[in-house]
C-alpha cells in the first residue's frame, strides 16, 4: 500500500485568525492519524496573510504534542533563512520530545518575497551555500566525535531523517548525490517533475540514509461526495493562485459558483498549468485520477494538500482519499 501523507500550510481563511487556523491544523492532524496517514508536514512561509505556519518548528511541536503515532515534520524548512545549527537544535529538541516521529524536509527557496527574504537573512548570497549548509546540518545529527568542539544539543546522535524538497532539477541532483529522500512540489510547480524524477532515480547513490531512491510527490486535492461540490470547493484554490499571480495574495478566499468573473483566459491557463496534478472530483473520479498518476509517475509516497475553505469539507476530502488508499490495500 502506497503511503498517503498530508502537507498543511495552516491556512487562514477570510474572516478567520491564525489561532483558528492552528486549531483546525490540530484537528486535521488528529483525524489524519485516525485515518492512517503516514506523515503530517508543515511548511515555512513568511509575510503571507493566508498562511499561519511561519514559525514551523513551533507548530510541528504543537501538532506532535496533540497526536500519538503519525510522523510530523517540515515540508519544508527553508534552510537559507536559518543557521544550520539552530535548525539542528530545534529538530533535535523535537526528536527528543517525540522520538521516532520527526521529519526534517529542507528547501533552498526563501518561502517569501524578496523584501521579506532580506528581513529574514543578513546575507542574500546564502542561497548559494545551500549544499554546504545541508552537509553541515547532516553532520550535526551524526554521532558526536571526541574532539568535536561545536555540537547540536540536543541533536547530536539523533539521526533525524532529512529530506530534500524541490521544484527544479537542482534538488533532484543533490538528493541523488547525497542519497537522501526527495519530495517534489508538483502540487504547485509541476513543470520539471518528470525530468527531476528521472535524474533522481538514475543518478541516485546509495548512502547511510537510503539504499535506494525514495520519492514523494506533492498533489493538491478537493474531493467531495459529488463532482459539483468538489469543483465548488476547489475555486478557493483557483482564486488564491490567481491573486498570487497578480502579486496580491491575501487570506484564503471562499469558494464561488463560477470563476469566469475572477480571472482572465491567460490567468486561467497559468493556474491550470500550476495545478495540473490536482485531484478534483468525487470518490470514483478521484480514484481514477490517482490511479493514472500512480501508473505515470510511480511515486513511493504521495503528500496531499487541500486548501478547502470549509473545515468540515476539508476533513471530508482527506477522509475520502484515505478510503481510496484503504480500498487499494485490500487483498
Amino acid at each position: 500500500m502506497i503511503p498517503f501523507s498530508i502537507l498543511d500550510l495552516s491556512p487562514i481563511f477570510e474572516g478567520s485568525t491564525a489561532a483558528q487556523a492552528f486549531q483546525n491544523t490540530l484537528n486535521l492532524a488528529q483525524n489524519a492519524e485516525k485515518w492512517g496517514y503516514n506523515r503530517y508536514w508543515m511548511a515555512e512561509h513568511h509575510n503571507m496573510p493566508g498562511i499561519a505556519s511561519a514559525a514551523t518548528s513551533v507548530v510541528i511541536g504543537y501538532v506532535a504534542a496533540g497526536t500519538n503515532t503519525i510522523r510530523v515534520g517540515s515540508g519544508g524548512i527553508m534552510l537559507p533563512n536559518h543557521s544550520p545549527l539552530v535548525i539542528a537544535e530545534q529538530f533535535g529538541t523535537l526528536e527528543s520530545l517525540y522520538p521516532g516521529r520527526i521529519d526534517l524536509g529542507v528547501g533552498r527557496a526563501p518561502g517569501a518575497d524578496m523584501d521579506t527574504a532580506r528581513a529574514l537573512r543578513r546575507d542574500m548570497e546564502t542561497n548559494n551555500t545551500f549544499p554546504h549548509d545541508l552537509m553541515t546540518l547532516l553532520e550535526y545529527f551524526q554521532e558526536e566525535e571526541e574532539q568535536q568542539t561545536l555540537r547540536a544539543v540536543p541533536g547530536a546522535g539523533l539521526h533525524v531523517p532529512v529530506w530534500i524538497l524541490g521544484s527544479s532539477l537542482f534538488g533532484a541532483k543533490l538528493a541523488a548525490k547525497l542519497g537522501l529522500p526527495y519530495s517534489f512540489a508538483s502540487h504547485f510547480a509541476p513543470k520539471d517533475l518528470k525530468m527531476a524524477l528521472q535524474i533522481y532515480r538514475n543518478q541516485f547513490e546509495p548512502s547511510e540514509f537510503l539504499s535506494k531512491p525514495y520519492f514523494m510527490m506533492g498533489l493538491g486535492a478537493s474531493v467531495a461526495d459529488t463532482k459539483e461540490e468538489a469543483a465548488f470547493h476547489f475555486t478557493s484554490v483557483q482564486r488564491q493562485f490567481t491573486y498570487i499571480r497578480r502579486g496580491s495574495a491575501g487570506q484564503i478566499p471562499p469558494p464561488v459558483k463560477s470563476m469566469d468573473s475572477y480571472w482572465t483566459p491567460m490567468e486561467r491557463f497559468g493556474v491550470d498549468q500550476a495545478l495540473q496534478y490536482a485531484i478534483v472530483g468525487d470518490k470514483e473520479y478521484a480514484k481514477m485520477q490517482l490511479q493514472q498518476i500512480m501508473e505515470d509517475i510511480e511515486p513511493d509516497e504521495i503528500i496531499i494538500t487541500s486548501q478547502i475553505f470549509d473545515h468540515q469539507a476539508r476533513l471530508r476530502s482527506y477522509e475520502i482519499l484515505a478510503d481510496i488508499r484503504n480500498e487499494w490495500a485490500k487483498p
